[in-house]
């Protein structure tokens, strides 16, 4: 069983961690931004714990498996994140701040479980991804290599 303290520090982390991606989505005005963000983050670590406990309390009475909750969460974010996702025109927006909700329930799963280094090193992969390949699109795109075509949000 979790005690109360790791319960705590879990959420904590969740909260940090989804803060750091919303943080970003945030300084560029999208609509699912730092709050949405660590509300996903928060709620899928709470899912997954919530399994792990109701696992360990009913294991011997029950055939319970704590992984269709998780699974849940993933189909739950994609309906979120097509929320997210709109058409103007020819061009495409959303797909990056979607792709970014389903990554930021994926560190909450992670942290819910316990999986810190992996939830930590994937919140530093999704940032840098965000960040800095941003600007390595943008500098493609002023070079002329990205013609027309479809723009997310980046």
């Amino acid at each position: 069983m979790l005690s109360h303290y790791q319960i705590l520090a879990r959420l904590l982390l969740a909260t940090l961690l989804g803060g750091v991606i919303g943080f970003e989505r945030e300084a560029r005005g999208r609509a699912a931004g730092f709050r949405t963000h660590i509300l996903v983050c928060i709620g899928s670590a709470l899912f997954m714990m919530t399994s792990m406990l109701l696992f360990e309390l009913y294991k011997d009475i029950s055939n319970i498996d704590p992984s269709r909750m998780a699974a849940q969460v993933v189909i739950g974010i994609g309906f979120l994140g097509a929320g997210t996702i709109f058409r103007t025109g020819p061009t495409v927006k959303g797909l990056t701040t979607a792709a970014s909700l389903w990554a930021v329930a994926g560190i909450g799963l992670a942290v819910g479980s316990g999986f810190y280094f992996m939830s930590l090193s994937a919140t530093i992969l999704v940032f840098i991804i965000l960040v800095v390949f941003s600007r390595i699109e943008e500098a493609l795109a002023l070079k002329g290599y990205k013609k027309g075509g479809t723009k997310d949000d980046r």
